[in-house]
């Protein structure tokens, strides 16, 4: 048996005397170890004077065996309820001899290379195998099948390859922009690699040898995210890399330096939930997929550092269950979230499934909220970093129903407005946020809208792939339910970043405003304009109206002074009912929606790619104009809008009411006492007349003594009412969403 030889000079002199340091431009062989070691660990381990590696490999198992999420040991029981519950042995399989055919075990890292059948190597896969997540599927391959020792040693050398190239210079540095040692792959890869690691500890082909090589580079590795990470740098790339050394802070505290590791990387952590999870709890990116992205790059550090017994702080942990509770916020009522900005793991997917993320959520928090969401499984990656007693918490979950009505995200810039939450309920999100630091996953949907109805997504926004040749288009604005003019997009100059993986930014995206946002027993609210089309001279704002719970009112309106050709473009597959004004588009159970302009437009083009399919609708040559148009989700054939005679929306008479409307473009909605009015330059009833200086949007509600007005305006309005007969006229200047009640 080989002994570390050295160590009997070493071990009776001081820690001072040790100057060797962990080192980040190489990995020190397994006999430099020892030196490393804290004073007080290399006096545990030591026998007598001496620590050989059946010493120091048994050390550390025993510690994994303790600190790991889950002890090594019960792996074998674990493997086979893992298997029985996501029964992914074929995909594994798949993944795993993918993998092994396109890359040698001793492969490259730098471009250009070429995969074992001679095609060249991509930015994008070379990014990919630098996280090194197939190799995961090597080392469960291995366990699924005979346990063929070429696994392990396909693992081994792999690893062996990239610390041969860091010694020779021969590997993707960061300034080149597709680091191998960047932040967030050298964090992915230290998180497959420890889940590897632990996997195999009780493996006769991974040796005590094997087992200090991997530990000999996790710490260069944990070396160099500490040196290289010295400042704050704003997104999720940092944060992966902080999670990791963390981690591995924790794992192997046994080494000296790891300390300053530790601290580092609670610093860089705290900066990014402190600077990157809004006070209103979304995470900055405004994406659902980086959302919860940073939910596993919090909850890694936070589950590892209560199983150590290390504090974390109540800010902290407090920020971390806001994370969930804005997932909830944010869900559909069939417990699935809206497709926001650069959502990637289902290309075109027009949801997001939150249950994973959800399931996580209970198992830390055990709020029944959570629950609600939850399943019986966590995300297959996550499994393993529950502990035993957490995977027995999945035979009983606890759910409760959520509460939430209609709410608003006021710093991300996102508007929900929510019937409630049976599953056939409506829900509509309003985007209309852009980060001001890192607007990279932005998408060209700035006051777009998404929307869900009798369980179906009416309104949709897709999912995207970096890696897809035409991801720049399904980021921009054709793709959206937005309004535009003329063949302006959005988003401008579209750029891909200099690694070449695919991913890709906009220079120029609209800076938003949000006017107004009222929610009440009769309506919600909300008024929003952009700068996106000031180059062409055209100032442009949206609201949005949802009625009583019925159907949604979108007003887009354009002022110029030159002509333009208007647009509003529909996401969804539609037929042309009896002209432009009318789309309709039916799910196959036969419930459906119809999307009815109440102001005359002139055309409507269709388009489509990837088997989606949108509409174009078009006002052409104006210099001023607005669309005015109804979103009615109904259920069953019989309930449609009469296509041949449009005089009502349920209950709602369109252009009817008991108020006389004047104003060249006045249009309403009304049902009982209850009156939408648009464009209306005065209003005239029995008892009162409404003047405005301008062109009024309002909401008016009739009781037996009082008269309710709301502002649905997007600028503020000043108001004459004229009461019939004797009494003074009144006069007031109400902001958009504001009311003002009038006793008679």
């Amino acid at each position: 048996m080989r002994k570390f030889v050295f160590v009997l000079i070493f071990l009776g002199i001081g820690e001072n005397a040790f100057s060797q340091l962990i080192v980040s431009d190489r990995v020190v062989d397994n006999q430099e170890l020892v030196g490393l070691l804290k004073a007080d660990i290399r006096k545990q381990i030591a026998s007598g004077n001496e620590i050989s590696e059946s010493d120091l490999a048994e050390y550390f198992r025993q510690k994994f065996s303790e600190r790991f999420f889950y002890d090594y040991q019960s792996f074998a029981q674990r493997l086979p309820h893992y298997n029985a519950v996501f029964n992914k042995q074929e995909d594994h399989a798949k993944r795993a001899l993918d993998h092994m055919g396109k890359y040698a075990d001793s492969t490259l890292w730098k471009l250009p290379f070429n995969y074992l059948n001679g095609e060249p190597v991509n930015a994008y896969a070379l990014r990919h195998l630098a996280r090194q997540h197939k190799m995961v599927d090597i080392a469960l391959h291995y366990f699924n099948t005979d346990k063929d020792p070429k696994y392990i040693q396909y693992f081994e050398n792999q690893m062996g390859s990239l610390n041969a190239a860091l010694e020779t210079g021969e590997y993707e540095k960061i300034e080149d922009g597709n680091g191998v040692y960047e932040a967030f792959r050298s964090g992915y890869r230290i998180l497959n690699w420890l889940w590897i690691h632990n996997m195999f500890l009780n493996e006769p082909e991974y040796s005590d040898q094997d087992q200090l090589t991997t530990i000999a580079t996790l710490l260069q590795h944990g070396q160099h995210l500490y040196e290289d990470n010295d400042r704050f740098v704003p997104g999720n790339h940092q944060t992966r890399g902080m999670s990791a050394l963390a981690m591995l802070a924790i794992l192997l505290r046994d080494f000296r330096g790891t300390d300053l590791w530790m601290d580092r990387s609670m610093l860089r952590l705290k900066e990014h939930i402190d600077k990157e999870v809004n006070d209103d709890g979304f995470q900055f990116e405004r994406t659902v997929h980086y959302h919860m992205s940073d939910i596993n790059n919090y909850y890694y550090v936070y589950q590892l550092a209560k199983l150590n017994d290390i504090p974390i702080d109540q800010a902290w942990e407090e920020k971390l269950r806001g994370l969930f509770t804005t997932l909830v916020k944010v869900a559909y009522p069939d417990r699935t979230a809206p497709v926001l900005q650069d959502d990637t793991e289902i290309p075109w997917a027009e949801k997001n499934d939150i249950s994973g993320a959800m399931t996580l959520g209970y198992l830390l928090f055990e709020d029944p909220e959570f629950g609600y969401f939850a399943t019986d499984k966590v995300d297959d990656r996550v499994y393993w970093f529950l502990s035993n007693d957490q995977i027995k918490m999945l035979e009983n979950i606890q759910r409760k129903q959520p509460t939430y009505g209609s709410l608003s995200f006021d710093d991300t810039g996102y508007f929900i407005m929510r019937e409630g939450w049976d599953e056939e309920d409506k829900m509509m999100i309003v985007s209309a946020g852009l980060d001001e630091d890192k607007p990279d996953h932005q998408h060209g949907d700035m006051l777009g809208i998404q929307a869900i109805a009798n369980g179906h997504v009416i309104l949709p926004n897709y999912q995207v792939r970096y890696s897809l040749e035409d991801y720049g288009f399904f980021k921009n604005s054709m793709v959206k339910n937005v309004a535009l003019v003329d063949d302006q997009l959005q988003g401008k100059n579209y750029t891909s970043n200099r690694g070449g993986s695919g991913f890709g930014k906009f220079k120029g995206l609209p800076n938003p405003e949000v006017i107004a946002w009222e929610t009440n027993d009769h309506f919600d609210f909300f008024a929003g304009r952009h700068d996106g089309f000031k180059n062409i001279g055209v100032t442009y704002t949206r609201q949005v109206i949802f009625v009583n719970d019925e159907f949604w009112i979108v007003k887009d309106d354009f002022n110029s002074e030159n002509q333009h050709n208007y647009k509003q473009v529909w996401q969804g597959h539609y037929t042309v009912e009896n002209g432009p004004g009318l789309l309709r588009s039916f799910a196959p159970d036969a419930s459906g929606h119809d999307i009815l302009q109440l102001m005359d437009v002139d055309t409507v083009m269709s388009d489509g790619t990837r088997g989606k399919q949108w509409r174009v609708i078009v006002k052409e040559n104006q210099k001023d104009f607005s669309f005015l148009t109804v979103i009615y989700p109904y259920k069953g054939y019989s309930n449609r809008l009469d296509e041949n005679s449009i005089g009502r929306i349920n209950d709602w008479k369109v252009g009817l009411s008991e108020w006389e409307l004047e104003g060249d473009a006045a249009n309403s909605l009304s049902s009982d006492s209850s009156t939408y009015v648009f464009d209306a330059t005065a209003i005239k009833g029995q008892k009162f007349t409404i003047q405005a200086e301008g062109v009024l949007d309002v909401f008016i509600k009739r009781t037996e003594n009082q008269l309710f007005i709301y502002s649905l305006d997007s600028e503020s309005q000043s108001i004459t009412l004229i009461p019939k007969g004797k009494g003074k006229k009144e006069r007031k200047t109400l902001e958009p969403g504001s009311r003002w009640v009038v006793d008679y």
